[in-house]
C-alpha cells in the first residue's frame, strides 16, 4: 500500500491498495494527459481523434510499425529500470544517458578488437559483458562518491553524463575514426559482432517479417526486465536494497551496511543503461556513432516515474513511448502543419501528467477508496444486524 500522508482535506493517513497504486493512478493519469492533448490539439486546429487514430495506427496499424514500436521500446526498458533499481536503493540515477553513452563505447571496442576474428557466439557475448562493464564502470565512481565522501548522487551523475560525451567524442574522433571518412564514427564492425534483427531471425524460421532496427535486444529488455524483478522482490540481496532506500536507519540497525548497498544498486544500474549499446550499436548501427543515444537516458526516468519503478510498469510504460517515438513520426508525416515540435509536446504532457506530477490524484483517488470501504462496511454491518 502506498502512503500518502495528510493533505489538503485528509484528517489522517491514506492509503492506496497496491493494485490501484500501480494500475489505476498511472491509467487516471494517462487519460488526464490524454485529454489535456486532446484540447491542445484542437487549440492548434487539428481533430483530436484523428490525431489519436494516426499515432495508434503508426505504431501498432502494421508489421514495420509494430517493429519500430518495439525497438524504441527497448532501449527505453533498459534506462528505466537503470533508473528503477537506483530508486528502490534511496538513489536518483539522473546519469543513465552517460552509462548508456559508455555501454556503446565497450560494445564497440569488443566488437572492434573480436568482431573480424572470431565467430558472433564468441563475440556477442563479450560485446555483451563489455557494454555492462563499461555501465558499470561509470555508475561506480559517483556511487563511491556518494558512499564515502556524501556527494549527491543527483549533481554527480548529471556531470558525468557531459564527462561521458566528452570522452566518446574524443575516443570517436581521436582514436576511432575511420580514416578518410568526414562523418564521426568507428568503421563498421566485423560480421561476427553483428546482432542478429528480428526480421532475419523470423526469416530464419520461415516467418516473412519486413526489415526493421528492431533486434534480438527485444530478448534481452525483457530478460533484464524479468531478472530486476527476480532481484528486488525475490531474493535477500534485493529485500537488503530495498530495506536501505526505504529505512536506512532500521536497515543500518539490523546489519545491513549502506554502503555496500550503495554500489551495489548503483553497478546493477550501470549495467542495464549499458545494455542500451547492445540495442543501438551492436543490433542497429553495426558502429559506434557520436549521438547514439539521443536522449534515451533521460526518457529512462520519465519511463521509470510512469512505471511505478515496477518491471512491468516499466515495460508498458516504455512502450508507451514507443509508440509515442514511432506513432509521432507518422502524425508529422501524415498531417499537414502537425510538426515534430508538436509531437515532442504532446510528449511532453503525457511525461507531465504521468511522471511529474503523478501523486496529484492520489488523494482524491484516495478518499474515493476510503469512502468505498466504509460503505461497504456499512453494508456488511446492517447485513449482520
Amino acid at each position: 500500500m502506498q502512503p500518502l500522508g495528510h493533505g489538503a482535506g485528509v484528517s489522517q493517513p491514506l492509503e492506496l491498495p497496491r493494485w490501484l497504486d500501480l494500475f489505476v493512478l498511472p491509467a487516471f493519469n494517462l487519460t488526464l494527459a490524454l485529454l489535456a492533448c486532446g484540447v491542445l490539439v484542437m487549440i492548434v486546429g487539428h481533430s483530436p481523434a484523428q490525431v489519436l487514430v494516426l499515432l495508434i495506427k503508426g505504431a501498432f496499424g502494421s508489421r514495420i510499425g509494430l517493429s519500430y514500436t518495439l525497438y524504441y521500446a527497448t532501449t527505453f526498458v533498459f534506462t528505466g529500470l537503470a533508473v528503477a533499481v537506483a530508486y528502490h536503493a534511496g538513489l536518483f540515477n539522473i546519469g543513465g544517458e552517460g552509462q548508456a553513452m559508455l555501454g556503446g563505447l565497450g560494445t564497440a571496442l569488443a566488437a572492434l578488437a573480436l568482431g573480424d576474428t572470431f565467430p558472433a557466439w564468441v563475440v556477442l557475448p563479450a560485446m555483451l559483458a563489455a557494454s555492462m562493464l563499461a555501465g558499470v564502470a561509470w555508475a561506480a565512481v559517483p556511487a563511491a562518491l556518494q558512499a564515502w565522501r556524501g556527494s549527491h548522487i543527483v549533481i554527480t551523475t548529471i556531470m558525468f553524463n557531459f564527462l561521458a560525451s566528452a570522452l566518446l567524442a574524443f575516443v570517436l574522433i581521436d582514436v576511432l575514426k575511420e580514416p578518410g571518412n568526414m562523418t564521426i564514427e568507428s568503421r563498421s564492425f566485423g560480421p561476427g559482432a553483428k546482432l542478429p534483427g528480428v526480421h532475419e531471425t523470423l526469416a530464419w524460421l520461415g516467418i516473412d517479417w519486413p526489415r526493421s532496427p528492431l533486434n534480438l535486444s527485444l530478448l534481452l529488455a525483457v530478460f533484464a526486465a524479468f531478472g530486476v524483478y527476480v532481484l528486488l522482490w525475490k531474493t535477500k540481496a534485493g529485500y537488503a536494497l530495498r530495506a536501505v532506500g526505504h529505512a536506512p536507519e532500521a536497515a543500518r540497525y539490523a546489519g545491513i551496511r549502506p554502503r555496500a548497498q550503495v554500489m551495489w544498486a548503483m553497478a546493477v544500474s550501470g549495467a542495464l543503461a549499458g545494455l542500451v549499446g547492445m540495442n543501438e550499436v551492436a543490433g542497429v548501427h553495426g558502429r559506434l556513432l557520436l549521438d547514439y543515444v539521443v536522449g534515451a537516458g533521460f526518457a529512462g526516468i520519465a519511463v521509470s516515474l510512469i512505471g511505478r519503478n515496477h518491471p512491468f510498469g516499466i515495460a508498458l510504460a516504455a512502450l508507451l513511448f514507443g509508440a509515442l517515438y514511432q506513432g509521432g513520426a507518422e502524425l508529422a508525416f501524415e498531417i499537414a502543419g502537425f510538426s515534430r515540435d508538436m509531437v515532442f509536446t504532446l510528449q511532453g504532457l503525457i511525461v507531465l501528467f504521468c511522471g511529474a506530477m503523478a501523486q496529484v490524484a492520489a488523494p482524491t483517488l484516495a478518499r474515493i477508496w476510503s469512502a468505498w470501504q466504509r460503505r461497504r462496511e456499512a453494508r456488511a454491518a446492517a447485513a449482520q444486524s
